[in-house]
């Protein structure tokens, strides 16, 4: 059965940069579209950025020039680099891994979420 579990989560100030991680298994991993979300108390889900097999990288209008995800195969992990930290990133995190179009019949998956807090 597929599993993601996020990490790297927890307290930054604000200016500061922190990584998130997220490690997939029981999944072909190369093939998947991988993406980020975050949930902040109170607001919708919101996608934050999205990386596919091949092919460019994607991020939300706002977010685009602090953010910047990644990609490692051999390491079945998908990463999230947030710099610039602000208070309006606080949120829990949520990795998601998509089958192509093409292939529909295959499951998402997601990961529990990682918390991080922002405080100076």
């Amino acid at each position: 059965q597929g599993r993601l579990v996020e990490s790297g989560g927890g307290l930054v100030q604000p200016g500061g940069s922190l990584r998130l991680s997220c490690e997939a298994s029981g999944i072909i991993f190369s093939i998947y579209i991988l993406n980020w979300y975050r949930q902040a108390r109170g607001n919708p889900r919101e996608l934050v950025a999205t990386i596919p097999s091949a092919g460019s990288t994607t991020y939300a209008d706002s977010l685009k020039g602090r953010f910047t995800i990644s990609r490692n195969n051999a390491e079945y992990t998908v990463y999230l680099q947030v710099n610039r930290v602000l208070p309006g990133d606080a949120a829990v995190y949520y990795c998601n891994a998509s089958p192509p179009v093409k292939m529909t019949s295959l499951l998402r998956y997601w990961g529990q979420g990682t918390q991080v807090t922002v405080s100076s």
